[in-house]
């Protein structure tokens, strides 16, 4: 089974992404960091990458994604409240990070979320899930069994 997860995003200026992600309060680990890149810590078994393009690319042969004009994937942060949504989002939008267009904040009975893109384009989801509904049965046939 898998233990940890580490994603890798390229990014155009590190010191400029670390800010942008310290001011959201998240930490990196410095036996991870130098000038081509730096481990952002997220929780205990997960790890981003943030690596300057040039390095990213000795990773791939493939063409970047310009990530301010399309979308490869959305990083979901689960978090423990409502007012945690808000906070993360709002840090992000006050660190430079811009809205998501064209997305409006979803708001329903057991979940709430909001959007933010980076400063390199990567578009990310901070979600508050309500754990009594997490815990429920998908459908009335999974709970008959």
């Amino acid at each position: 089974m898998v233990a940890n997860i580490f994603v890798n995003l390229p990014v155009k200026d590190l010191n400029a992404s670390v800010a942008f992600f310290t001011q959201l309060g998240f930490s990196f680990n410095p036996q991870m960091t130098n000038e081509e890149g730096t481990c952002m810590v997220v929780s205990d078994t997960i790890c981003v990458m943030l690596l300057v393009e040039p390095f990213f690319q000795t990773f791939t042969a493939q063409p970047l994604v310009k990530a301010h004009q399309a979308k490869e994937v959305i990083l979901c942060l689960a978090v423990d409240s409502r007012a945690e949504v808000d906070r993360l989002a709002e840090a992000a939008l006050a660190a430079g990070g811009q809205p998501v267009p064209q997305q409006p904040q979803n708001e329903m009975e057991f979940m709430y979320d909001r959007n933010f893109q980076d400063l390199d384009g990567h578009l990310w989801n901070v979600l508050y899930m309500d754990p009594a509904f997490a815990q429920q049965p998908a459908t009335p046939e999974a709970a008959a069994q």
